[in-house]
């Protein structure tokens, strides 16, 4: 072995040596550090030595807390969605987590972990924090880390100083963005229901089970026209941010479904939560015991749904209690407003100054009796859009034959239009007819059959109203007759 060889040997044994050394050094400082120096002065030696360092760096760091006060903080949730999409080849550690039935799985950082992103040629490094912390015994609304919360959770992003406006006005809002985008594509639309047992509770107030009913425009037993229209309506709203802005409107938008039980209010309230992306918000007005617990309700729904108030006609005496109103004496009424649920309450969400609490809603009310309704409740502004649901139409029924039998033509076709055009039943009725037999040729048959009792039902209806008309007719003539005679008779005696 030549001498500069073992030289070389002998510079690398007191490398390793030394490394190892400092190595060993770093680590009984670390122990003694973490086990005899108390955690406060830990951290104040350690964030000034990290303090001392960063004025002579270039570096600007952003701190992310999960919560701001009593909220939930924005930035925070949409870093943790987007980085989720972000990992880089030295990512070591990750969370991951499917919710039942959402679409995707959801990828999130482990404590401590890094991720270097790119924007607009400039370099980005995040880490993710989490701070374990003692509980508390006491509750200070302005600050959620006073609950009982055990770990204090942040991102830092650090960045090149003269980036700081990129980040402020570019960066920061483009990960919101791309955050809701990925959040609306792989959620489940859920359906809400108030518990009343939590109803001063504004994070508790409504309770969600994913939505999973199947129905589309596609497959609704709807005019075609008018399917066309609500579409249209409907993709014209939810672009019209800026506009609704601009002309000092609340972001909203209110649509009236009523027709006969049975031709398909649910199910296009469904669809239309499935087209939109939407969560419902199912709300029993029966329920509510007066107006500050209907504000309370309306303020806890979230952004992008449909509030749903079905039977409007039923829940809610909106008829007596403008009626009653005249009658009533202003203490009276005070203490009315108190105990129940009044149309002046209702509306005071729809379009009065509570309707600006919240962007992009739907406003559904559901009736089968449009005409009790007042007319305060179905102005425009209030109820934008009256959409008649009526009885299954020609084009409804080979929808419904296309959805239940898979077929698009048949022989029979032709006789069931006709006869549905008289016979006035429902899409459900007509659906349920196709659910009963698999074979098609005996299920149109059977539909025929139905259809058939129904005009028959139908005319001996009318039989019966024309004969208890014609019966009517002729006791009014009889009793006319009686009186005629009887004034007669009268005139007589009194000659």
């Amino acid at each position: 072995m030549s001498s500069s060889e073992e030289s070389k040997i002998a510079l690398a044994k007191t490398v390793l040596s030394t490394v190892g050394s400092v190595a060993a050094t770093t680590m009984v400082v670390r122990t003694v550090v973490n086990e005899f120096l108390p955690q406060e002065l830990y951290e104040y030696l350690f964030f000034g030595v990290k303090n001392l360092f960063s004025r002579f760096s270039n570096q600007l760091t952003m701190v992310i807390e999960e919560f701001d006060g009593l909220v939930s903080n924005e930035i925070y949730e949409a870093a943790e969605m987007y980085l989720g999409n972000k990992l880089s080849p030295n990512t070591r550690r990750v969370k991951i987590s499917k919710p039942e039935k959402e679409k995707q799985f959801n990828i999130m950082l482990e404590r401590n972990e890094e991720v270097l992103d790119v924007y607009s040629g400039q370099k980005f490094k995040w880490i993710w924090l989490s701070k374990q912390v003692e509980s508390k015994d006491f509750y200070n609304p302005r600050d959620m880390n006073s609950t009982l919360r055990s770990e204090i959770r942040s991102f830092e992003l650090t960045f090149h100083i003269k980036n700081k406006d990129l980040v402020v006005n570019s960066y920061l809002p483009y990960i919101i963005g791309e955050a809701k985008m990925r959040k609306l594509e792989s959620r489940a639309i859920k359906i809400h229901t108030v518990d009343y047992q939590s109803i001063y509770n504004l994070h508790d107030i409504w309770e969600a089970i994913n939505l999973d009913h199947p129905a589309t425009f596609e497959t609704l037993a709807m005019d075609s026209e008018l399917k066309d229209k609500l579409l249209k309506d409907l993709d014209r709203f939810v672009k019209r941010k800026d506009y609704y802005k601009k002309v000092g409107k609340a972001w909203k938008r209110g649509y009236l479904l009523y027709g006969p039980p049975g031709t398909g209010k649910s199910s296009l309230v469904a669809a239309m939560a499935n087209y939109l992306n939407f969560d419902i918000y199912d709300l029993e007005l029966g329920e509510v015991m007066k107006n500050s617990d209907l504000r309370r309700l309306l303020v806890a729904t979230a952004n992008k749904s449909i509030l749903v108030v079905e039977d409007i006609d039923c829940t809610i005496d909106l008829q007596s209690n403008l009626a009653n109103r005249a009658n009533d004496s202003p203490s009276d009424y005070s203490n009315q407003q108190e105990t129940k649920v009044t149309l002046s309450g209702l509306l005071n969400f729809i379009d009065g100054l509570w309707s600006s609490c919240g962007d992009e809603r739907v406003i559904i009310f559901t009736t089968n009796h449009v005409e009790k309704l007042d007319p305060a409740l179905l102005r425009p502004g209030r109820m934008d859009m009256h959409i008649n649901l009526s009885y299954c139409t020609p084009s409804g029924f080979r929808l419904l034959a296309a959805n239940y039998l898979a077929t698009k033509e048949h022989i029979l076709f032709k006789q069931i239009e006709e006869l549905i055009e008289t016979a006035m039943v429902t899409p459900a009725e007509v659906a349920e007819q196709l659910l009963k037999e698999d074979e098609v040729e005996v299920s149109l048959n059977g539909l025929i059959s139905f259809l058939h009792v129904k005009i028959k039902e139908k005319e001996e209806a009318k039989s019966k109203k024309v004969v208890a008309t014609h019966v009517e007719i002729n006791e009014k003539e009889e009793n006319d007759e009686k009186e005629i005679k009887e004034n007669v008779e009268e005139k007589e005696i009194t000659k």
